[in-house]
């Protein structure tokens, strides 16, 4: 939705049995950070739609707008309807995140939240190529568990920009990927992406902490993940 509204429009139909508006580009929509304003097509075009509404917030994002922004989209604030993806950096959110997570707790507004690790750990090294870095993804979402477990607060998910591809485009992991291995497959059309050891390392680092939480013996037997 972010960039295409008008593509999103001409995929939206009326469903016969209920007489609801939905677009069927997607199950779930988002609204991007560019394109949260509450004056913005965007969010008028998706406050009538039946779909679940994902909303992506950066550092940037006030708590008041923030609550304002959800009671536009969910006025009935039914649990389900509204995703928060947030996308701000490691140092940042564990500074920015808490107040927000107050001021929707304060109006007891149901959301599910989000991380999403990669897109604001963009950076363009001397090569010139644009990519990420493996530890600074995996520092902004321990963040993120970290947040959630000081509030008493639940992370709902993760968004990666990845594929399953051996892809040379995001820095670090086990591979030890190095601004020189860039060159070497660097096949994206746009954003880099984590390639599939990457991502399944990520998934692999966030299991153990869910474990870890809940009390469970780690599946690993070193001590080189203890930090997250």
């Amino acid at each position: 939705i972010p960039i295409g509204l008008p593509y999103e429009q001409a995929l939206t139909r009326m469903d016969s049995t209920t007489g609801r508006w939905y677009d069927c580009s997607a199950h779930m929509v988002w609204i991007g950070e560019r394109t949260r304003q509450l004056d913005c097509a965007h969010v008028e075009f998706c406050r009538g739609l039946g779909n679940p509404i994902g909303i992506k917030i950066s550092d940037k994002c006030d708590p008041a707008e923030l609550v304002t922004l959800c009671q536009t989209l969910n006025p009935n604030n039914i649990p389900g309807r509204i995703t928060i993806i947030v996308r701000m950096g490691a140092e940042k959110l564990y500074t920015n995140f808490p107040p927000l997570i107050r001021a929707i707790q304060r109006e007891g507004l149901s959301v599910l939240w989000i991380s999403d690790p990669v897109h604001g750990n963009t950076i363009k090294v001397e090569s010139g190529y644009k990519t990420r870095d493996f530890e600074a993804i995996r520092a902004e979402l321990r963040a993120f568990f970290d947040v959630h477990d000081q509030m008493g607060t639940h992370p709902g998910g993760v968004h990666l920009e990845m594929t399953g591809e051996d892809v040379t485009e995001c820095l670090g992991g086990v591979q030890n990927i190095n601004e020189e291995d860039l060159k070497e497959r660097y096949h994206t059309h746009c954003d880099p992406r984590l390639n599939g050891q990457q991502a399944l390392e990520l998934s692999f680092l966030v299991a153990e902490r869910m474990r870890r939480s809940m009390g469970l013996k780690p599946l690993l037997d070193d001590d080189e993940d203890d930090d997250y």
